[in-house]
């Protein structure tokens, strides 16, 4: 279906311009405004406003946009089963992931996905744990990986077993061990993660007892491992996220050995379309067969 006003005021809200949500739809700026002009004079209350900025939401626009999410949901579901009737040739699914999944499974799911359904428009989004729960929880995603357990609804299929490792620069005195002990881990600098999205290593030091002394905090697991490779510090990351880890950083299983559950969540599930369930098929497959 072509863009429609809610469409075009989810994207401008989104992108925080009409410019960019027009290039994004495939139409004029003027086509855009017009339509969220149309659909303010629908409802009688102005749904944007306009700054340094950007277009940003009104409080009146900002009470509407769980709804017309919902509008938005409805009627992808509706093109997914018309598609599913004409054989499953199209439809679009919105996959929430973080980044050692988005790396290192979802660019093997999605080629097994696409040639056998070259139609289906896969939009990807990729963020901490924090943001995969959030988008699933507010709609903006269909399907995501997650962090087991989740306090999200819906269906949630549990797909692989994770290790943690330490992981200390290549030049550690502990660096040729087979482990590390996580009691050694309260007498180094430690770089984690942001406090929301940092629950592997949390968990981890909690169950050893361990008080780790933090140096420093980020949000991206890659700048970790490029700060340890540095010698500035250790971390706990997960093994699936290590596979492409740097050479100048070592990597060793912790004792006691501690992991993560990373699992495949559809909040609606009763109410998903048939390209968001095949998917789903297909990722979970992958995962097994390889894992």
């Amino acid at each position: 279906m072509p863009a429609n006003k809610y469409e075009a005021f989810m994207r401008a809200v989104e992108l925080r311009s009409l410019t960019r949500a027009a290039e994004e739809l495939g139409v004029t700026q003027s086509a855009v405004s017009h339509m969220i002009s149309s659909l303010e004079g629908e409802l009688g209350f102005a749904l944007l406003r306009r700054g340094r900025a950007g277009a940003v939401p009104t409080a009146d626009g900002g009470r509407i946009i769980p709804a017309i999410r919902g509008i938005l949901a409805a009627r992808e579901r509706l093109e997914q089963t018309a598609g599913a009737i004409r054989g499953l040739d199209s439809g679009n699914v919105r996959i929430a992931t973080f980044s050692s999944v988005g790396v290192h499974w979802l660019p093997g799911i999605i080629a097994e996905f696409q040639a056998d359904y070259p139609n289906v428009e896969l939009k990807l989004m990729s963020g901490d744990y924090h943001d995969v729960e959030l988008w699933l929880a507010d709609g903006s995603a269909d399907i995501g990986f997650v962090p087991l357990p989740t306090r999200l609804g819906g269906s949630v299929t549990p797909l692989m077993r994770d290790r943690l490792l330490a992981v200390i620069p290549r030049d550690h005195p502990l660096a040729g061990g087979k482990s590390f002990p996580a009691a050694g881990l309260e007498h180094e600098n430690f770089i984690g993660l942001l406090e929301t999205s940092d629950r592997d290593a949390r968990g981890a030091l909690e169950a050893a007892g361990v008080v780790p002394r933090i140096k420093y905090t980020t949000k991206d697991d890659y700048a970790v491992l490029a700060m340890v490779g540095q010698g500035l510090g250790v971390s706990i990351m997960p093994e699936l996220l290590l596979k492409s880890c740097s050479e100048n950083v070592c990597c060793l299983e912790l004792d006691p050995p501690a992991s993560r559950a990373i699992g495949l969540c559809m909040p609606e599930a009763d109410r998903a379309g048939p390209a968001t369930r095949r998917f789903a098929e297909y990722a979970a497959a992958w995962v097994k067969a390889r894992f």
